[in-house]
């Protein structure tokens, strides 16, 4: 009878540690979902802009449509990487396949904001100011966001590969999810030698 009883009591605290563990899982996984969202939102406010700040440009840089198509190109790419990646967030191939385009339609825009910068009227047009305030803006927003998501990442990451908790991660399906890393390669990372 007392050796049934404490076999109870132990069946009955493992439950209990079990259910803890993966709610415990289950809100980080949320809070991930969450982090990405946020990115989510942000990015779909810079894709949204940027026709703006095309159609702006466009009146002055009649001569420049090849940068302004790979600007729209560039957004259209990282618009399709955005749909992908909601789909599967955390995932690696679809993260990288984001950053990706991202990085790119940040090269683009770049590029057309540094041309803008040659045309004075182009420059001093009002709306074209507060278009790049609003993309500059936006870029922030993105960048406190991806860091954000990250950090929820970790968190969870952490949880699901520590012994105890990594027994119910295993068994309910819990995958390691991949942060959001800068595609840079090794020649743009390196800090640039200045002598005198």
């Amino acid at each position: 009878m007392v050796v049934g009883i404490i076999i109870a009591v132990i069946v009955v605290l493992i439950v209990l540690w079990a259910v803890s563990a993966y709610n415990g899982l289950v809100t980080l996984r949320n809070r991930v979902k969450n982090g990405w969202a946020q990115i989510d939102v942000q990015l779909k406010r810079r894709h949204d802009l940027i026709p703006n700040l095309v159609e702006v440009a466009r009146g002055y840089l009649q001569h420049e449509a090849q940068t302004l198509e790979a600007v729209i190109r560039a957004r259209g790419e990282a618009v399709s990487a955005a749909d992908k990646a909601r789909q599967s967030p955390g995932q690696a191939q679809a993260m990288g396949a984001l950053m990706a385009a991202e990085q790119v339609l940040g090269g683009q825009v770049g590029r057309l904001m540094a041309l803008a910068e040659a045309y004075p009227t182009l420059k001093a047009d009002a709306r074209m100011q507060q278009l790049s305030e609003e993309i500059t803006s936006t870029e922030n927003r993105i960048g406190f966001a991806r860091q954000s998501y990250n950090d929820e990442v970790l968190e969870f990451n952490n949880q699901a590969g520590q012994f105890p908790d990594l027994i119910v991660a295993r068994l309910v399906g819990f995958v390691h999810m991949d942060m959001l890393a800068s595609t840079q390669s090794e020649q743009e990372r390196a800090v640039p030698q200045v002598r005198f």
